[in-house]
């Protein structure tokens, strides 16, 4: 439930008890009784005059200011008092309920209590005024906290409104218009040109283009066919088309991307533990120290007690540690979000946290730096007798009915070139060697060594080290009576491998590459690609011992995989970053950080807003820290007003700490 949510975590923000009877505090927006119910602090749709925390403030505001200008026109100043008076009230009724719920429900000390003390003292020393600026400004402040956390609820809010509710499902005589969630596995569903898709489906009819930014993140839409997947929450560009449901609503990839983004605020940074362990301590140290300044100097140095008083309600003022608080959640929900909208899913600010501390980078080849489809690259004809694309057809004819991955990519290699392929008899399998079979009466076989006897398998070491030394597997096509063809199939190195590995280095980060492959083989892609680090043939349970290895060498961790067969890995990395993850459920339940594309490209990207994001997070905090501790002495040495230390040292440094976090939306992806 989103109304659960709340950036700041003083205690005056605590939800009441949990009892959800519809008329507690949630956080701020509910319990300054803003009059939003479970609604929002300012209204969609509605003049801005209309939502109550408006009136609040414009009205207090000009009861202040009248107050100021009957003050200068030498009224009476009881009435000038009972204007302040009723401008502090106006804008002090709920600061002073959350400070009784935090009080006698919550047996707690909150920043809203500092300031109920404050108000009143102020009246009873004669500074009238100072009272009424003190609640109005605090008001303003919360207010901005509470329009900040709004903003983040509603981004995410955003994300929940991208899958339609409505499906237009077919039926024997047309079609019916049904709730998303009243739609069965098995159905079809209907897709015109300009609709969102509904739910996760597999295309059975027509051909579009899909823009898929809402789940991957990437803006050029992508052309559908028979066959593929499309999933929820994607826009359907130009083409009619029809699908087959394979999920449920509450399965589709878009929803378990909400989720996700919604239980991402549990899982809480080191920074933001710290700072509400702090806040705990924080508010009743700072009623003693204004306690020992109020009374210390007039009892025992004969100083001025108005004066004293005066200072010491200065420094309880400038103690609320609103800014302080939310400093670092109203970061990290801000790069959440903006991230999930890029295609890349963070499970928690931890791992934000985590990631500008990751000094070296894992890659599993397969799949990760390579695109994982074998391609057929070479046809080396070694008998006359036969040409190019009868080679192709033979072996085409020999692999269309395995499959396996080298099969698969011959097979592709034909259908692209318009190859036809014949239909073979006495097919014979042999598992770890190759295929046998008959193709126009004459046997054939594609292997990795000779399967027919007596036929001469003349092929030199020499000549199979050249190639697989490239990263190429070897396939033999023969005869009855000897070799007569080689070819290479090899899996592609994805086309901004490089770009991205180069963006990685120039940040500081190890690249290393993790192996099944053969020493040559590995080492000719780690060269072309640029990485620092390659191990080569490995077994799956090698990787872990490696990851440990890695890490006492370089410190922190992060393992970039498909998910799937290196989820123990992504497991044991400090950050386990899964790609693909919009095709794959076990990619996003694993990761700790998903790339919905089946791309590497936002890795930088992920740097990027990591080291961004602490960075801004550790100047609010700062600044936080600096302006509080400079506003003590200041009001110590009597010279600072208590309206200055509202307004700057609370109100002022709020609206910094929001707008600096703002910041955090505009980072840029470096590779585009």
């Amino acid at each position: 439930d989103l109304d659960d949510f709340s950036l700041c975590a003083c205690p005056d923000c605590a939800d009441d008890d949990h009892d959800h009877d519809h008329d507690h505090d949630h956080g701020h927006g509910h319990s300054h009784g803003h009059d939003h119910g479970h609604g929002d602090i300012i209204a969609e749709g509605k003049p801005l005059l209309s939502n109550r925390p408006i009136q609040i403030m414009v009205s207090s505001g000009i009861l202040f200011i009248a107050g100021h200008i009957l003050e200068y026109l030498s009224f009476d100043m009881t009435i000038v008092t009972i204007i302040y008076m009723i401008a502090a009230l106006i804008a002090g009724y709920e600061i002073a309920v959350m400070a009784y719920n935090s009080l006698v429900k919550r047996h707690t000390i909150g920043p809203a209590l500092l300031v109920v003390i404050a108000c009143i003292a102020s009246f009873i020393i004669g500074h009238g005024e100072e009272g009424a600026a003190v609640a109005l400004l605090y008001y303003i402040a919360e207010f901005l906290e509470d329009y900040a956390e709004l903003r983040a609820k509603r981004s995410i809010k955003s994300l929940v409104e991208l899958a339609p509710e409505t499906a237009r499902v077919k039926v024997d005589d047309g079609e019916e218009v049904r709730n998303v969630d009243q739609v069965k596995i098995g159905e079809i569903v209907i897709i015109r040109p300009g609709d969102k898709v509904p739910l996760d489906g597999d295309i059975v009819y027509g051909t579009s283009s899909i823009n898929q930014a809402s789940i991957t993140g990437e803006s050029l839409p992508v052309t559908k066919t028979v066959g593929d997947e499309v999933f929820s929450g994607t826009v359907n560009e130009d083409g009619y088309l029809e699908m087959v449901v394979t999920k449920e609503a509450k399965d589709s990839v878009i929803s378990k991307i909400v989720t996700l983004v919604k239980r991402s605020q549990l899982n809480r940074s080191t920074t933001e533990t710290l700072v509400e362990r702090i806040s705990k301590y924080y508010t009743p140290l700072m009623i003693v120290i204004s306690a020992c300044v109020a009374f210390i100097p007039p009892l025992f140095f004969g100083q001025n007690l108005v004066d004293w008083v005066y200072k010491a309600l200065s420094i309880m003022v400038i103690s609320c540690p609103c800014a302080f608080l939310i400093s670092t959640p109203i970061g990290m929900v801000s790069a959440i979000t903006s991230a999930t909208r890029k295609g890349v899913l963070i499970k928690g600010s931890t791992y934000v946290e985590e990631m500008r501390n990751v000094k070296a980078v894992i890659f599993d080849k397969t799949g990760t730096l390579t695109e994982g489809k074998l391609a057929l690259s070479d046809i080396n004809v070694l008998n006359d007798a036969y040409s190019e694309e009868e080679i192709v057809r033979i072996a085409a004819s020999l692999e269309h009915s395995s499959s396996h991955p080298i099969a698969k990519a011959i097979v592709d290699y034909a259908g692209i070139n318009e190859i036809s392929f014949d239909e073979i008899e006495d097919f014979k399998n042999i598992p770890g060697k190759g295929i046998v079979g008959n193709v126009d009466g004459k046997r054939y076989y594609a292997a990795n060594e000779s399967l027919i006897e007596g036929s001469e398998f003349n092929v030199s070491r020499e000549e199979i080290n050249k190639y697989t030394a490239e990263g190429k597997t070897l396939v033999f096509i023969g005869d009855e009576n000897g070799v007569i063809a080689g070819l290479t199939v090899v899996d592609k190195i994805r086309d901004n491998a490089a770009d991205v590995i180069k963006d990685l280095k120039g940040q500081g980060v190890k690249t290393i590459m993790l192996t099944g492959d053969n020493k040559m083989a590995a080492n000719k892609v780690a060269n072309e690609i640029g990485l620092d680090y390659v191990y080569s043939d490995l077994l799956p349970e090698d990787k872990l011992n490696i990851l440990d290895t890695i890490r006492n060498k370089f410190g922190d961790v992060a393992m970039v995989g498909d998910g799937i067969n290196d989820a123990p890995a992504l497991a044991r990395a400090n950050i386990g970053i899964a790609m693909g993850a919009a095709g794959s459920d076990v990619a996003i339940e694993t990761a700790d950080v998903a790339l919905m594309q089946d791309d590497i490209s936002k890795l930088p990207y992920l740097f990027s807003l990591s080291q961004k994001t602490m960075n801004i997070i550790k100047q609010n905090i700062s600044l936080s820290i600096f302006v509080k501790a400079l506003f003590v002495i200041l009001a110590i040495l009597g010279l600072i007003t208590l309206m200055m230390s509202v307004g700057i040292g609370d109100l002022g440094l709020t609206l910094v700490v929001i707008l600096n976090s703002f910041r955090i939306a505009r980072v840029k992806d470096p590779l585009f």
